[in-house]
């Protein structure tokens, strides 16, 4: 339970303290059971996933962002230790941008209710001797309602995945490295902004994964806001000790969780609240010093096979449920199955924009 957020239904405030909505329409009370599609839906023509203008990412360089087909950067001469992306690539126009540096696929995708995509995901894996020792992987949400979303999202994964990678060179632990990567993407966004009045801000989410032998990994996930982590197990149950079930990883900033954790209401009920995707944390200028709260670095040991899942709420919103998500992302190939998450999301309305990181485990 989040010391910092009202525990006792009379504490619950009328209204937030501070009211940051990332934009993103209340779920419905029970989750879409049919898929819909562009067709039957009446979206657009041209709305379909199967015919969205997408852009393929090869691995980028980390320090200047040029594109990269070797262990030296061509752009500036960095001795490179594993592969790296960020997108949305800045200047290019599509609706979808994808990569798949193997260890994690992402997607992410503009939907269709926004003119331009806000979100933005940062991934990077490190090469270990028997293939990949670590992979960071961050996601953002840009707050719709503040300045300059886009910038805000897209500093904040760079920053992160940068600083996290640098804390694990020099030896840091994991939720050391998580922790550093948190705040260097908080002091990233709060830079570029003008003034609180023009403070871009976003949600974060990020993971590290570490090889912990005998198929299981160790997980550190780290957030402010509402964008989520889950881990996808490829089977609903196994008789092992180490099984752990599909189940989200993180704990949401928001006016919904917080009304839950009070026990003013069941989580249903709480997302149905007009008030459900008010951020109580986030990054940008115009929050805390220190956004996140006590327990916003957490580690868990997963035994594979399953799949470790980030995503924005552009996702989650259409299906919350662990186990929906990893029915979802069944699909053999991981790259297909982000996909077909994003696909899902697009199909049901595509009301924000939609980002996915998929790390498979075996």
């Amino acid at each position: 339970m989040n010391p910092d957020l009202p525990q006792d239904p009379a504490d619950v405030p009328t209204e937030p303290v501070e009211h940051r909505a990332p934009g993103a329409t209340p779920r419905p009370a029970e989750a879409p059971t049919v898929e819909i599609t562009a067709e039957s839906s009446g979206l657009p023509a041209g709305h379909d996933p199967a015919t969205r203008p997408v852009r393929h990412s090869g691995p980028r360089c980390p320090d200047c962002d040029a594109e990269v087909s070797g262990p030296r950067c061509p752009g500036c001469g960095a001795d490179l230790d594993g592969k790296y992306v960020a997108l949305p690539v800045p200047g290019a126009a599509a609706d979808r941008f994808e990569a798949d540096l193997g260890a994690v696929c992402v997607v992410t995708d503009r939907g269709i209710a926004h003119a331009r995509n806000e979100d933005a995901v940062a991934a990077a894996v490190l090469e270990g001797e028997h293939g990949p020792h670590t992979t960071v992987i961050v996601v953002c949400d840009g707050v719709s309602t503040s300045a300059n979303p886009q910038a805000a999202s897209g500093t904040a994964v760079r920053a992160g995945v940068q600083a996290c990678l640098a804390a694990l060179r020099q030896g840091a632990t994991a939720p050391d490295a998580a922790q550093a990567g948190l705040a260097a993407a908080a002091d990233a966004v709060r830079a570029i902004a003008t003034d609180d009045l023009h403070a871009p801000s976003c949600t974060y989410v990020s993971a590290v994964v570490r090889g912990a032998g005998g198929g299981a990994v160790d997980v550190t996930v780290a957030n402010v806001g509402d964008s989520r982590a889950y881990w996808l197990a490829a089977e609903p149950f196994r008789d092992d000790p180490g099984f752990m079930p599909s189940q989200r990883l993180t704990v949401d900033d928001s006016w919904a969780q917080a009304l839950v954790d009070a026990g003013a209401m069941d989580e249903q009920a709480a997302m149905n609240d007009p008030r459900a995707h008010t951020l109580l944390r986030w990054l940008g200028a115009d929050s805390d010093e220190n956004p996140w709260s006590e327990n916003a670095v957490r580690t868990f040991r997963a035994v594979g096979p399953g799949r470790l899942l980030l995503c924005s709420d552009g996702l989650w919103n259409y299906r919350p449920e662990p186990d929906g998500l990893a029915a979802l992302a069944a699909a053999p190939d991981p790259m297909a199955a982000a996909r077909d998450l994003a696909d899902f999301a697009v199909r049901s309305g595509g009301n924000d924009n939609i980002t996915i990181a998929l790390a498979p485990v075996s």
